[in-house]
């Protein structure tokens, strides 16, 4: 049985890759490590709350005693580390909190790893460490190319600093003390429980209420878009196959600009829910302070290596993700309401 320590686990990316992997997957143990902050939600694992393959812990990964715990109880094969602070906005706002969580932590997380794992001389057979990163490490593309794997990081937010500085450690750990890792680098996520201040939620929420649809500056800020599922299937082929040390980039070939996002939104909306849901509701705002123009990931060396490759082109998983979120009106009710409510006025108050 292979045993798995998933820190985040309770939030969007890292909820959908539990569910994936129990799955895919028989002869597994997946030990979920969260601190259940706003963005991470119980509710996210309520179809496996009775899966006894999953357990499921509340805890910061900055907790060296519980994490050296957690090890010497299960022994666990691998650490796959979602566990971050990962928004823009609120790391302009409160820098600090992330450099804690995505600096400390993946170093508390490293360290607790090479205690359990390394006896001084040698490693221990069948482990690995895979930090889940991001392509905003690379900071932002002209018109035209892509970011690859050798790519140099330069990060232009709070947040893709902490997020460059973490990976940083990690290829310092392999470096120095050659230990088995993995960083996979993906473009933007989108799908099911994904918290409403990331854009396509947050657009989906605000556009069946008629609420304005802020959208910073013109809009043409581009991206390229990952549904949340094939990323999962990525981090498990990372997981099991990548060669050790090596950095994956993991992208669709999706790029599209933010306002072409909101406008595929409402006409999706428009038609589903009402037609009083139009492009009257969006409000260009004030951009974000240093906002990368564009993004897009050159995703060869994974489909090479490991054969992985998208499999749900962004027509179908804008459709996916809007029906989901319409038939959970409930969850969405739920993680909206209270310090999210205060936190959006917070954000927005300024600019509109």
């Amino acid at each position: 049985m292979k045993k798995y320590l998933v820190t985040g686990g309770a939030g969007f990316i890292g909820s959908n890759f539990v569910m994936y992997m129990l799955k895919k997957h028989d002869d597994i143990l997946i030990v979920n490590l969260d601190k259940l902050t706003y963005a991470g939600n119980l509710e996210n694992l309520k179809s496996i709350e009775n899966d006894k393959r999953h357990i499921f812990v509340q805890g910061d990964i900055c907790d060296k005693n519980l994490v050296r715990k957690l090890f010497a109880e299960y022994g666990f094969d691998y650490v796959i580390n979602f566990a971050a602070e990962s928004h823009v906005d609120r790391s302009i706002t409160n820098p600090e909190i992330f450099v804690t969580t995505n600096v400390l932590g993946t170093v508390n997380l490293l360290q607790c790893a090479k205690e359990a794992w390394y006896d001084g001389e040698k490693w221990a057979e069948g482990k690995k460490y895979l930090q889940v990163s991001t392509d905003e490490v690379y900071g932002a593309l002209g018109e035209t190319g892509f970011f690859t794997e050798t790519t140099p990081l330069n990060p232009h937010s709070p947040y893709s600093a902490s997020k460059a500085s973490a990976d940083m450690y990690v290829q310092a750990f392999r470096d120095t003390y050659k230990m088995p890792v993995n960083i996979t680098r993906c473009s933007n996520n989108y799908g099911p429980y994904q918290f409403p201040e990331k854009l396509i939620p947050l657009m989906i929420n605000n556009a069946k209420q008629l609420k304005s649809l802020p959208v910073y500056g013109d809009g043409m800020q581009i991206r390229d878009w990952l549904y949340v599922e094939d990323h999962c299937k990525a981090i498990d082929m990372v997981c099991s196959g990548g060669k050790l040390g090596e950095v994956y980039n993991v992208g669709g070939h999706n790029e599209r600009p933010n306002i072409f996002i909101v406008k595929k939104i409402i006409e999706i909306l428009s038609d589903k829910v009402s037609p009083e849901i139009n492009e009257s509701l969006i409000k260009h705002v004030e951009d974000r302070k240093g906002h990368d123009r564009r993004y897009g990931i050159d995703p060869e060396k994974i489909k090479n290596d490991l054969g992985w490759y998208p499999e749900t082109p962004f027509e179908k998983g804008i459709v996916l993700t809007i029906n989901w979120y319409l038939e959970n009106e409930e969850w969405m009710n739920r993680v909206t309401s209270g310090a999210y409510r205060d936190y959006y006025k917070e954000m927005y108050k300024n600019r509109m």
